[in-house]
């Protein structure tokens, strides 16, 4: 009998200790580990921030729903990684041995690598996590008791661009249903090259779908921006030319604040000689597996992508739902072929089936695969993705609360829709 550890229980983690129940049966041993007791759905932090969802509406208890599946739940923060005793230090004292490995931990935020970002000792709010979003919601209580003005948007590193905009949108489109629309001047900030870049160059019209909706909505924007300092009220901002050189500097007046930052991994990983790049994402190849240590896997936004092009202000790669979910069945897949004595050889798409939600419409995207060239390029707008991402959270969170990897009729459905997981023929 193996047994295969899963460090991480979010969108990553939890379907991955999943789907390996699934393709390995009970034959084998399945422990995740987490320093959270719950999983929350992330996409619909941005409605927690703006009270539209309560916190608790969006988080399902883990150790219940593991126990129904055959899995341990340790709850508890790994504090080292140790890949040549293939052992995880655990910050309760104990010591994990693993066969196998699957890193699935998210990123650490790295809100301290600009003065006064982030929502603990900074200025800016955030949604990158539920308990931020809680937080969020009650300084939204007081804003709208108080209208100033409004800055949403990415820092410089950043690679995970969809929220903002998101949250851009759901604010107006909160303001608007307050009747106080009109004292509120907002401006997106960002990091991308140009509006609708995404960390991808563009899905389908991104770019045009989204510089009108800003414009629709009398959302003013900066490109190229480089945030420097937040103060009390005050976002310290560079707009950059192309060759590096400063274009214009902005100081932007705020009463409210979300900026997503730029991700990093986790302590735990970080400096883990073969395992890591210099941030301290886990290093893969086309299997999901570290090259340097063949029983670690990894999978998620932990994952090490290199960034599409060298841009004056350094803008990431993000890593979507579907395309975690596609990392998840062929790490799954590919640990059962070695267990099976087989070689691995599945490899994930990465394709990307994306619904940026505005409150009251929104954009959808898909791209196969997620990082061009390209097979499929789509994007569109419309009403409809705003019910489609309610549809989808309550199925979503549905799912993980029955403990259900991927339902034969979600397989089937995306399947006539020809978007896959994995690359034909693995």
């Amino acid at each position: 009998m193996a047994h295969i550890v899963v460090l991480g229980a979010g969108l990553g983690g939890v379907p991955m200790a999943l789907e390996a129940r699934r393709e390995l049966g009970r034959d084998h041993k399945i422990t995740v580990v987490s320093d959270k007791d719950t999983f929350h759905f992330t996409p619909s932090n941005p409605w927690v921030a703006v009270n539209w969802r309560k916190a608790d509406q969006i988080k399902v208890k883990l150790a219940p729903m593991f126990a129904k599946k055959g899995i341990e739940f340790v709850h508890a923060a790994a504090t080292e990684v140790r890949p040549e005793a293939n052992q995880i230090a655990l910050e309760n004292g104990e010591t994990l041995t693993y066969d196998y490995l699957v890193i699935a931990t998210g990123p650490e935020l790295a809100f301290d690598e600009i003065e006064g970002l982030g929502p603990h000792g900074g200025f800016t709010q955030s949604v990158c996590h539920v308990d931020h979003a809680d937080d969020a919601s009650g300084v939204w209580d007081n804003f709208v008791e108080n209208p100033a003005p409004i800055v949403v948007g990415a820092v410089q590193g950043a690679s995970c661009f969809g929220p903002a905009y998101e949250f851009a949108m759901i604010l107006e489109t909160d303001l608007r249903k307050r009747k106080i629309r009109d004292q509120v001047p907002m401006t997106f900030v960002t990091s991308e090259p140009y509006i609708g870049h995404l960390g991808l160059d563009g899905v389908g019209d991104t770019k045009g779908l989204l510089e009108s909706e800003l414009r629709n909505r009398h959302i003013k924007w900066i490109t190229s921006a480089r945030v420097t300092k937040v103060e009390d009220g005050v976002m310290h901002v560079e707009e950059v030319n192309e060759d590096g050189t400063v274009k214009k500097t902005h100081e932007l007046p705020f009463g409210y604040s979300m900026m997503l930052p730029a991700f990093r991994g986790i302590p735990a990983v970080r400096g883990v000689e073969g395992l890591v790049n210099p941030r301290g994402f886990v290093l893969i190849d086309e299997h999901q597996r570290n090259p340097a240590h063949a029983n670690i896997f990894s999978v998620g936004v932990c994952v090490a992508i290199p960034p599409m092009d060298t841009y004056a202000v350094p803008v990431g790669v993000p890593k979507t739902g579907f395309m975690i979910e596609s990392m998840v069945m062929a790490a799954a897949r590919n640990i059962r072929d070695e267990l099976d004595g087989k070689e691995a050889r599945h490899v994930a798409t990465w394709n990307a089936v994306c619904l940026a939600d505005f409150g009251d419409g929104g954009v959808a995207f898909v791209a196969m695969p997620q990082i061009p060239p390209r097979n499929v390029n789509w994007s569109a707008e419309g009403g409809w993705v705003h019910l489609g991402k309610i549809a989808f959270e309550k199925y979503f969170l549905g799912k993980i609360r029955s403990g259900q990897a991927e339902p034969f009729y979600e397989r089937a459905l995306f399947e006539m829709m020809g978007v896959h997981k994995l690359k034909p023929d693995t």
